[in-house]
């Protein structure tokens, strides 16, 4: 059971999964950040973008088929082609265009374990192309300077995979989480790129304290969010990991837990994303009782 599960919500997010997929009537939106910062929705992660004299930059670039559309709204934005891909981690709804950028010129450059994931393979995901993996890397964090903006790309510990990164647009005083959070919706925690929900939690910690009232935060999935969103969402997940805790200690096993249904009370709201509340749960216990 564990091991189809996993596999099967891995093989969702990559980019074969997608290959026979119909994208012609996906349409990009692009939403408003802060500045000259946008995030554009599309299918896959929301993407980050910011335009300015220096040149186009993305966090995150969906799924290789909708790559022209991106560019079509970066150009829309005032951008050109893009100069940078930083990517918050690597499953390919997150990392599947970066060869086509790549190839019309871009940088991709993403904390170390993605480029070691997308050059292994995972599952049924092969290893990504060449053209598709970052060429700069860092271990814990690294800084840019681009389009007038300081941008801090923060490695936290595992959360939603073992190479997530936050970017933190500091003088926009906004954020974009990757899948460190899901807004409004359970998380998909990867625990088979060593995923753990204490480290989403831990994630969004870190994220508020470093937020006031006017911080804007990208989500890897769902609207636009404010610190109270996030807020919200953490207090939630807490409450479910407690609750998972104290069933974890009681000796109860994944299929008793799963059948206790401990999300009961959420899952009108937070159920219908990609994550439903049986494979919530069970990830979650698998990554509290490692």
């Amino acid at each position: 059971m564990k091991a189809r599960i996993l596999i099967g919500l891995t093989a969702l997010l990559t980019t074969s999964a997608f290959a026979q997929q119909d994208f012609s009537s996906v349409q990009i939106q692009t939403v408003p950040v802060a500045g000259n910062l946008s995030m554009l929705v599309g299918q896959g992660g929301n993407i980050g973008l910011t335009v300015g004299a220096d040149g186009a930059l993305i966090v995150d670039t969906q799924f290789a088929p909708l790559s022209e559309k991106i560019q079509a709204a970066v150009t829309a934005a005032g951008g050109t082609n893009v100069r940078y891909v930083l990517n918050t981690h690597w499953h390919g709804d997150h990392t599947g265009g970066n060869a086509n950028f790549a190839n019309q010129g871009a940088t991709v450059v993403a904390h170390e374990n993605v480029k070691v994931r997308l050059q292994a393979g995972q599952g049924d995901t092969p290893p990504a192309p060449a053209a598709a993996l970052p060429v700069v890397t860092y271990p814990q964090r690294i800084t840019l300077h681009w389009n007038g903006v300081t941008m801090n790309l923060i490695h936290v510990d595992p959360a939603h995979t073992d190479g997530d990164t936050i970017v933190h647009f500091t003088e926009l005083n906004a954020f974009h989480m990757g899948d460190t959070f899901f807004n409004s919706v359970y998380p998909f925690v990867d625990v088979s790129s060593n995923g753990s929900l204490d480290g989403i939690i831990a994630a969004g910690e870190m994220v508020l304290a470093r937020s006031n009232g006017a911080t804007r935060i990208i989500p890897g999935h769902g609207p636009l969010a404010s610190p109270d969103d996030l807020r919200k969402w953490l207090g939630i997940l807490r409450e479910i990991r407690g609750r998972l805790q104290s069933m974890i200690d009681r000796g109860m096993s994944e299929e008793e837990v799963v059948a206790a249904n401990p999300t009961a009370e959420w899952d009108a709201a937070m159920g219908g994303g990609f994550m439903n509340p049986e494979n919530f749960t069970r990830l979650s216990y698998q990554s509290l009782s490692r």
